[in-house]
Formats: structure tokens, sequence, C-alpha cells
């Protein structure tokens, strides 16, 4: 057939105009008939190559397809499943192929050299002009391949994936994908109607690598991996580098590029200024999906930038948003680690929501999950057909908690691909902060497994050494590659050096969760007033090891979900007590050595636990509820915890050091007080007191500083504007030469009930 020329339509108009094809599968087949007039028939095709090609198992397509020259001529040859004829085109001859039967197309021309060409491939009633996939040279370098396969390509998603590019002229789409055990690779999308055959790719060598370059896709292409697996099987799997993914329950990668204008420049700039351990930082966290139930990231642009910034935290924290086929799992069973979640909208959107915050002045830290990965046949578990990502031994391979995969730590190109991957966040998404999942089932090989469950480490021990390498370079090359950006572990035993610098020994984590503390102080405040005094050491015992490392103090989404209750409803009494409660621990809190992490819906003392599907209870704040008061009154002293926690040194800047903290009150467990001072770099004291105790205290005795003339208080948890009594000491508070707690001089207070006070010089 023949047509006439038409402007150059894209790939994707080609699979628009072909006719739904068959789904049957195709047996190889050899067809000769007489040759079309002026086009010689080509060389045979060896039956043992036609067959691998056909069946995708073919290593190299490209030296069977496209053009090439050969004995009398250049060889043609096109693979068009479902087309009724292809005809090579140039600009000064066009030239028919003869049909060869499943889909092959062939002839051999009368040329002293390979032409520039376009097939133009006709279909029932249609034809279309396009660039031949495979008349083009690998759009992967060298250089690239080099440190692929030495496991150092610290900017992986470049060279892996899909990208929109112009190669040879022409512009298209390569696709990269890392399948070293596949017999063949084979791309599939929209473009091709789901069909497998027309797209084999090429193996770059000994690196596991498959490429091919497909002029005409651009932005919005469907795709995934039709890879034969070594036994002959067939399995149909998304690109684990896609940097954009469908909306779940779909699952297909899509070709994206960027085109957002960053504007936060002076935050970039700024935020590296002081190290994290030693600057305030106070975290929102934050799951974007249920925050505000249906907002897009533009809409949550619109929000949530306000919001947080108007309560006084310096960052949030959102748990995971790389892209997770189950909701249900808060984003922490990734099946898409370099595409953010479509739920809410493109890449460039949630780009657009990170520029958001950080021109609102708020720094953002994104939860990432290199702990495991769920077992989806069309993700990442054994996806070229055998244990790739995953640990080739089920005792290392699996997760015995979550039903999951873990990564095999020791293998170079995962180690690659998990590294380069904490890397792409921060890069590409401006991220200021990595807080890392589940490290202690990393660490340990027995994590969760019974006796003969697990196979020790060469010296016979359980630490899983490829983990600890793994952690440490990550951290290694995120400090190095971007400038200001902290990593946080949340590693629930005593690991020894988690903040330490990796030149020491450490695993280089610049913060770690509090697991410790948390678990403690909540088990104390949980208790009646009245039991209390028998857990006093529970609120103590932190500062044992306080300095052991850089600590933050987590209240996170784990301790409300799962019949654990929301933060207020672990407190004792009646709806006042656990509002106080609720109160009184937050300003403790908050003066405590360590940074501050409050999970959503706290911060108004939500009484419900948190889920997913509708998020925090809004309504409880909104005035035409009877109650809003009690919980804007806690959301407003949240608000004051956090600016005036800013605003004094005294509660940051010597977090992670002795010199920083010094006890006051800390074995009055009969009075459930508690009382200490905090010191900033100049020496300037904060004072803290709690009583956790429902009744007021008159005429208590807190020893103070000799130095200090006068006292004010700066903040109390139980002023009515808070909806606390309001026991308040509004004028300013002058030692007095009567010795308390070894001090020579001592401030006579008046202790509210159930409440902490700050005080200042």
């Amino acid at each position: 057939m023949s047509a006439a020329r038409q402007p150059s339509p894209t790939v994707r108009d080609e699979a628009a105009t072909a006719p739904e094809p068959a789904r049957k599968a195709r047996t190889p087949r050899a067809r000769r008939p007489a040759a079309p007039q002026g086009v010689s028939p080509a060389p045979v095709l060896d039956a043992g190559e036609r067959a691998r090609l056909l069946e995708g198992r073919h290593h190299d397509p490209h030296a069977v397809l496209g053009a090439r020259p050969g004995p009398g001529g250049v060889v043609f040859r096109a693979l068009r499943p479902y087309a009724k004829s292809v005809t090579v085109v140039t600009d000064t001859l066009r030239a028919e192929l003869h049909d060869d039967g499943d889909g092959l197309f062939s002839g051999l021309l009368p040329l002293t050299e390979v032409p520039e060409y376009r097939l133009l491939v006709g279909y029932d009633g249609d034809g279309i002009e396009v660039h031949d996939p495979y008349g083009f040279l690998p759009a992967l370098g060298e250089l690239d391949l080099h440190l692929i396969g030495e496991g150092r390509h610290e900017e992986l998603w470049t060279a892996l994936g899909s990208r929109v590019m112009e190669h040879q002229g022409v512009s298209g789409t390569r696709f990269t994908v890392w399948a070293p055990n596949a017999q063949g690779v084979r791309l599939t999308g929209d473009f091709s109607y789901w069909d497998s055959g027309a797209y084999p790719m090429r193996s770059l060598g000994s690196t596991g690598v498959w490429e091919l370059f497909v002029p005409g896709i651009g932005e919005g292409a469907l795709y995934k991996y039709d890879i034969t697996r070594p036994d002959g099987g067939h399995t149909l799997r998304a690109d684990p580098m896609a940097r954009r993914a469908e909306v779940p329950p779909a699952t297909a990668s899509i070709v994206t590029d960027s085109h957002h204008t960053w504007q936060d420049a002076e935050w970039m700039a700024a935020r590296g200024a002081r190290p994290a351990h030693l600057a305030p930082m106070s975290i929102y966290e934050v799951h974007l999906a249920s925050w505000r139930p249906g907002l897009s990231y533009r809409e949550l642009a619109e929000q949530l930038p306000a919001y947080v910034r108007e309560l006084g935290f310096t960052h949030v924290e959102l748990m995971p948003v790389a892209e997770h086929p189950f909701g249900g799992s808060w984003g922490y069973q990734v099946t898409g680690y370099y595409a953010p979640t479509s739920r809410m909208g493109t890449p460039d959107d949630f780009r657009f929501l990170v520029d958001s915050l950080h021109r609102a002045g708020i720094g953002v830290i994104v939860d990432w999950v290199p702990a495991h990965f769920p077992r989806d046949e069309w993700a990442l578990a054994e996806f070229d057909g055998r244990p790739l990502y995953e640990h080739h031994d089920p005792r290392r391979a699996a997760h015995p908690d979550w039903g999951t995969l873990e990564f095999d730590y020791g293998r170079t190109e995962v180690r690659n691909f998990l590294v380069a991957n904490a890397v792409y966040w921060c890069q590409e998404f401006h991220i200021d902060g990595l807080r890392v999942d589940a490290v202690a089932s990393m660490l340990y090989l027995d994590y969760s497994r019974e006796e003969g469950q697990w196979l020790p480490n060469e010296h016979g021990g359980r630490e899983n050494w490829d983990a600890v390498k793994l952690l440490q370079e990550m951290n290694a090359t995120v400090y190095r590659r971007c400038p200001g950006v902290v990593t946080i572990a949340e590693e629930s035993t005593a690991w020894e050096g988690v903040t330490r610098p990796t030149d020491s020994g450490g695993l280089g984590f610049g913060l770690k969760w509090n697991m410790g503390w948390m678990h403690d102080t909540l088990r104390y405040v949980s208790k009646e007033p009245v039991h209390r005094k028998y857990h006093h050491h529970d609120m103590t015992f932190g500062m044992i090891y306080a300095y052991s490392e850089n600590y933050v103090l987590p209240i996170s989404h784990d301790e409300v979900v799962h019949g654990k209750g929301a933060l207020v409803s672990k407190m004792p009494g009646d709806w006042w007590q656990q509002r106080a409660s609720h109160r009184a621990y937050l300003g403790f809190m908050w003066a405590h050595p360590g940074k501050q992490l409050l999970f959503m819906g706290q911060e108004f003392a939500q009484g419900a636990e948190w889920s997913e599907e509708h998020g925090p209870d809004w309504w409880l704040v909104d005035p035409g509820y009877s109650a809003a008061g009690d919980h804007r009154g806690v959301r407003d002293l949240v608000r004051d915890l956090n600016h005036t926690y800013t605003a004094t040194p005294a509660l940051w800047e010597r977090d992670t050091v002795p010199e920083g903290f010094a006890w006051v009150e800390a074995d009055a467990s009969d009075d459930n007080v508690f009382a200490f001072l905090r010191y900033a770099e100049d020496g300037s004291p904060l004072l803290a007191v709690s009583n956790f105790c429902p009744v007021v205290r008159h005429g208590y005795r807190i020893g103070v500083p000799e130095q200090v003339g006068q006292w004010h208080e700066v903040l109390n948890t139980d002023s009515e504007a808070y909806g606390g009594s309001g026991v308040r000491h509004l004028q300013p508070l002058r030692p007095e030469p009567v010795a308390a707690q070894g001090r020579p001089v001592s401030l006579r207070l008046t202790l509210p009930p159930m409440a902490t006070v700050w005080f200042r010089p």
C-alpha cells in the first residue's frame, strides 16, 4: 500500500489509528512470496534469531531490525505487528518492504550507504510516517554504564527510567531499565495498545541495563516493561525508576519531565547556616492525603503553609509521599521510589507545594522507607524473574512483621538504587530532611525472627553490616551533595553511634527519634495523678542518656492509632483534667532537651484516633461547635509554645551537650513536680516547672541561679486563654535568700494544677 506523505505525527498517533490488536500469542513463521517491485528480498532471518525476536528473548534487536549495509545494498527490517505494509521513505525514494509475516517486514535496497529514512506504516485505510527506533545508536553513555556497574551513579535517575530527550536530532523518549537476569525486555504502553511485540529493547552489556530510544513518544505516555524471565515466562512490570505513576489502583508508569521554576532560592541558600541539632526545630507531622481529604498538592499549598506558619512550627514532616498501591499502608509500602504519589497531582505539583512551604519559611522533611517493599507482582518483587532487589536467601528477604521484602543491601546496584533515591528527593524536590523509617529492622539480622529463622553475619553476630554500610553511604552522600539537609533515624534500640559521623564509625544521621523518652513519658502521664509518684523516674530517666545521640522527641502517628488513642485520650480524669495534662505534657516536652515532633490533630486535642480515611476532626475547632473553645485553647498553646521556643535560644542552642541543662527538682515524686533549667550559649537561662498533680501548690520553693535578679513568667499552660484555671504569676519574681534544692536562693511559686510554667530573666 502506498499513501501520500503526511506531517509527522507522534508514535502515539500510530496507536490511535491502529486496529485493536489481538491478544493471542504469535507463533513464529516464515512466508516468502515474490518480492515487491523495486525491492529485492533481504537475507532470510535465521529461524532461531527470528524466534528470539518475536518471543521477546533477543538481547540485541538493533542487530536485526533497522537498516544496515549488506551484500548488494542496504538491508531494511522492521517489526510492526498488525501493520498491513511498511514503506521506507527518504528524500529521494519510496520503497515498500516485503511482508515476512508475524509483523516482520524486510527488503534489500540497492544503496551504497544507509540513508536518513522514515517508515510509512500502513494500517487498514490509513498510514502514518515515523522514525525507526532501530535506526538510533544507544542513548546512554559509557560513563553512565560504568558508574551503574560500579554502583556509584549518584544521579541514577538521569540514566535509568524514561527520559524525554533529543537524540541524533530527533525528539523522543529514552527508556532504560536494569534487569540482569532477563532473557529479553520489551517496551509496551498505550502507544502500542499495550502489545509487547513492537518494541524489543537491547542489552547494554554486562551492566544488566536494557535500552531503547523511541522517537515521537513524549510526556504523558503510559508504559511498562515486558520482561522475559530466565524460565521463558513473561512478567509485566512498572518501571522501578519511574518518576511518575498512574493513580492507584492503576499501575502503569508515566513519561514525565519537570517544568517547575523554583522560587525558593533564598531559603535554599540559608537553610544550612546552622546545623540542625544546634537550631530550633519544631516539627508538624502530616499525612498529606488526609490532612484535608480531597485536596490536591496545589490546593494544599494554599492552606498548609499558612496553617503551619501561624502555629509556629519550623518544619513539616510528610509521611511517605513516594507512590504506594495501598492507601492503608500510609505510604510505608512503596512501589515507586522515584515517583511522588499521583493521588494529589503531578511531580511538578508536589514541587509547587514544597516551594510554597519554603517561601513561607517552613522546612520540609519526608519519610523515606529503605527497610522493605511490598510483594506486588507488577513492582519490584523478583523483578526480572529472580530475586533482584530483595536478598536471594528467603531468610534474609522476607520481612516477618509486614509481609514484605527486605532489600539486598549488599548488592552494589541495589545500594546505588537506594542511595541515589535519597539524593533524588533532596535534589529534585528541594527536600530539607529525610526521616528514615524502621532503621532497627535494617540493622539486625534477627529482627522479629526466632532462632533458626535468621543467618548470622560472617562474624557470627546479629548485626546486618550490609545495611550499616548502606546507611553510612546514604548519609555521607546526602550530606556531601545536599548542603543543609538533615537525616533522621527512627531507631528504637540502643545501637551505638546513630548520630555519630561516618568517619568516626557512626551511622552518620543528623538526628534520631528518642523512642525511649516517648514511651516512658507517655506511660507516666497515662497514670492517675495519685499513682504517678510510683512512675516518677519515667519522666527523668531520659536525661541519663540524653547526650548519647542528637534526639527528636516524637509524638508521631504511631502513637495515635491501632487502639492507642489520641494524645489527650491517654490522659486520665475528666475532660478538664485530660486537657490540662495534655497541655502540661506539651509544655514539659517543648522545654526538654531535643527537638519536638507532633502529629496532626494533636495540636488541638483531637480525642479520636487518627484515620487515613477522614483525617483530623477539624469540626472540633469550628466556631459553630459548642466545645470548640476547649480545642482552640490547646491549639493556641501550641502556637505560643512554638513562638516562645523559637525566640528562646536556651531551648535549642545546647540541646546536645550537658552544659545546656540542669535539674533543679528531679526527686519530688510525692508532689508530681519537676523543675529544670535550660541554658543558651551565652548562659542565659530558662526555668521550666511542671506540676502533674491536680491541686494548686502554694509557696513551692524552687532553687534558682544567684546571678538572676528577677524572673518573669513567659508561658503557663494553665492560662485561661488555653482553657486552664488561670493560676498565674503576673508580677516579676525576685529570688529570696532561702536555700532550696541545693541552691542558696529560691523562688516562692504558686504551681498551677496539672500545668507547666516557663520563667525567664
